[in-house]
């Protein structure tokens, strides 16, 4: 099993389960049920997470069936390059509906644990967000299936780029373009990523500690009030390195330290997750100590973000990558 097979396994969550969190968030709202908008909410993050390892493996997928330089057709004359391209700009269109609509939703939730509801500002966008993400994510399904089944296809593959494909088809490669074709792109990206890892990082050390026993003078609500700047940082983190692998893919593919830290990283985000909607943590008051389970979910944040920190120092090291 190689990254392509990955890629196959995961490019069907971000379409299917748009399908299921949308339908069951459309449900909530005409019942009126806050369990089913936060169980659909948290199917939206869990979908935002998942997109990013589903657009990277792509990039995998596409040297395994085309086989071909950048700039050459594919070796198999019966693969489109145009249509694979063109799957990769609607994926990242997709990804980037899907990052910002997790973002909604995770602030949702965390609303919902502050004011036992979610602001109906915050519904009205949730909606548009998913609404525009389904099509999206539909659209990058429906091309992703054209590269390999001419069957469904509207017209002969081999009809040229310009010929088949919208202008936006290249979004991918013209974004990575932009990184590596702007002098100033890349450290300013690399600025933005430090300060969101800042972000993050500070947030999550201040909870954690609180939960393991450190500041056991503050009470848990008012350091939750601090998460919302702590998915600032990973929203951050997650649009620089986006940035960084569009400009040079090839450069992470390969690299068994990038796909460890990718790992580490939804670990990190599903705990994150799970500390947003903790009842545990969230009647920890001052002076009292957390239950073995919740100091088992702090040490182990602080295992996945040092391990994230970590992979991420070794790229150039571990994967020969730069």
């Amino acid at each position: 099993m190689d990254l392509s097979h990955l890629h196959l396994l995961l490019n069907h969550f971000p379409t299917v389960g748009m399908v299921v969190g949308l339908g069951l968030f459309l449900f909530s709202l005409l019942l009126k049920s806050d369990d089913l908008k936060r169980a659909s909410l948290v199917i939206f993050v869990g979908i935002a997470l998942l997109a990013i390892p589903t657009f990277v493996t792509g990039n995998a997928a596409q040297s395994v069936i085309c086989q071909a330089k950048p700039d050459d057709p594919c070796a198999d004359p019966n693969v489109s390059k145009a249509r694979i391209e063109a799957h990769e700009g609607a994926a990242l269109q997709g990804l980037a509906a899907m990052v910002v609509l997790g973002a909604f939703a995770w602030l949702g939730l965390w609303q919902y644990r502050r004011m036992s509801r979610v602001a109906a500002w915050n519904l009205a966008v949730i909606l548009l967000l998913a609404l525009a993400t389904f099509g999206l994510m539909a659209n990058a399904a429906n091309i992703g299936g054209e590269i390999r089944h001419p069957e469904i296809r509207d017209v002969p593959w081999n009809l040229t780029y310009d010929q088949t494909v919208a202008p936006m088809g290249r979004l991918g490669r013209e974004a990575g373009l932009f990184v590596t074709g702007k002098t100033w792109m890349w450290p300013a990206c690399e600025t933005l990523h430090f300060i969101g890892l800042s972000l993050l990082i500070g947030v999550v050390l201040a909870i954690d500690l609180r939960m393991l026993g450190v500041m056991k003078n503050v009470s848990f609500p008012s350091l939750h009030r601090l998460l919302p700047w702590a998915i600032l940082g990973f929203g951050l983190n997650t649009v620089t390195g986006m940035a960084f692998f569009l400009g040079l893919p090839t450069q992470y593919t390969g690299n068994i330290a990038f796909y460890w830290k990718l790992v580490l990283v939804l670990l990190a985000g599903t705990n994150a997750l799970f500390l947003t909607m903790l009842d545990g943590a969230w009647d920890l008051r001052v002076g009292e100590d957390a239950s073995f389970t919740l100091k088992f979910v702090a040490g182990s944040a602080l295992v996945l973000w040092v391990g994230v920190m970590y992979f991420g120092s070794m790229l150039p090291f571990i994967g020969n990558s730069f």
